[in-house]
């Protein structure tokens, strides 16, 4: 028996196989929502499938222990895992989606799993450690609605490298829910890559003109106000309830539809945000927004130098045009990505084009990418404020058009800096 406050070698042993099954992940999409009956299950579904589609190995995990519905949806009813002593074998499926669910161990469609809390942590914790996924580029977690058990077991064991994706109707019924659910991600630590508004909009499939049936724009507007991405909308589409039921995956049967377009378009944004020349920064403990970074101090302090990079390395973002750093923020055509060591020596320094510009998007593809400083010529407050909430400090009013030279000479003390050319 251990003492109080220690653990045992057996939970160091479970915690290091953790470690190591979660290092051949590269990225993972935790599939939320604060509000039942929002289509987060078809949402996971048919991203993942989406990701699959690329040619990239992708695994599903579906942690709603109590309703699982991803095996009704992909076909797989009747089938079950491979169990072995230590190891559970995902089922795979439609080429390279590997897919793991409580459904596929139950006996029966109709067998109820009546668990509390630890019984629950303890199976999402195995569906974690002992299951062979092999290396991945993405996991896409199905995790019920609400902010109880399931959701907040799998975000206190993978935080760190995962991301949240929302989902929402546009209904203020369901918005009022889902805020609750941004504020859990908050709260937790755990980013939240965007939000994604389901059930926006009907194309009549007579005229092709698009209605709107439950409204539209409220998932938006929620990003918006919660200083989130908006990652796009999905329509209303009764081919999505007839392919879930059948087990007919919708991207697959129905791939050249409008809906399957913007279930595509969504997948762009996401890959955008987790490209595959960065990802060991994407992995890095550091791009999860946690304002605990020592090297991450609000914008607007006025302090320089190489007081910022100890502890650490660091690495500044220069949003630049043609080369020189650019007055206006919004004007970015590329930022220039700058690593410096704990002695303020530069690195190396790298041109990366940022997504397509909109609000609330940059401060978490750039935090994801490890930076923790940006020098800019102006930038709005409110964008302001998103990158502090990522932890990324921001550095405006800078006169130096060489992105390296403002970087030398930011760690120096010596960077000049005058009035703030975008502050609105």
């Amino acid at each position: 028996m251990t003492e109080c406050g220690q653990t045992s070698q057996g939970d160091e042993m479970d915690d290091l196989m953790l470690q190591e099954r979660l290092s051949r992940i590269g990225r993972t999409l935790m599939v939320l929502s604060g509000k039942g009956g929002v289509g987060k299950s078809t949402v996971a579904v048919n991203l993942a499938l989406s990701l699959a589609a690329r040619g990239l190995r992708v695994g599903l995990l579906d942690v709603d222990i109590h309703g699982p519905s991803i095996p009704k949806m992909l076909g797989l009813n009747g089938k079950k895992l491979g169990v072995t002593e230590n190891e559970i074998i995902p089922i795979e499926c439609y080429g390279k989606l590997h897919v793991v669910s409580m459904g596929l161990l139950i006996e029966h469609d109709d067998q109820p799993v009546v668990w509390r809390g630890p019984l629950k942590y303890n199976v999402i914790k195995q569906f974690l450690q002992n299951v062979m996924w092999g290396t991945l580029d993405y996991l896409v977690i199905d995790a019920p609605p609400g902010t109880g058990d399931e959701p907040l077991s799998i975000g206190q064991l993978i935080k760190e490298r995962a991301g949240a994706v929302i989902v929402t109707t546009p209904q203020q019924v369901a918005t009022i829910d889902v805020a609750k659910c941004v504020t859990f991600c908050n709260q937790l630590g755990l980013p939240v890559t965007g939000i994604i508004e389901n059930m926006s909009g009907f194309f009549c499939p007579h005229c092709g003109k698009e209605v709107d049936i439950f409204m539209s724009g409220g998932g938006k507007e929620l990003a918006s106000r919660m200083g989130v991405p908006f990652l796009g909308t999905v329509p209303l589409d009764p081919d999505i309830v007839r392919s879930g039921d059948s087990g007919q995956p919708y991207v697959l049967s129905y791939s050249t539809t409008e809906t399957a377009k913007r279930f595509d378009e969504i997948v762009d944004k996401i890959t955008a945000l987790y490209s595959s020349d960065n990802t060991e920064s994407a992995r890095s403990p550091a791009t999860t927004g946690n304002n605990n970074n020592p090297a991450a101090k609000s914008p607007g302090d006025g302090k320089q130098g190489a007081m910022d990079s100890q502890g650490g390395t660091m690495k500044f973002a220069v949003p630049t045009n043609e080369g020189k750093l650019c007055m206006h923020f919004g004007h970015c055509e590329a930022f220039a990505l700058i690593d410096t060591d704990t002695q303020g020596r530069v690195l190396n320094e790298t041109y990366v084009t940022p997504p397509p510009h909109e609000p609330g998007l940059l401060p978490p593809w750039l935090a994801q990418r490890g930076v923790n400083c940006i020098i800019a010529g102006g930038m709005g407050s409110r964008a302001q404020q998103l990158f502090a909430q990522h932890g990324v400090k921001v550095i405006t009013g800078a006169q130096e058009e060489n992105p390296r030279m403002a970087v030398e000479n930011y760690l120096k003390g010596t960077l000049v800096t005058g009035a703030n050319t975008c502050d609105h």
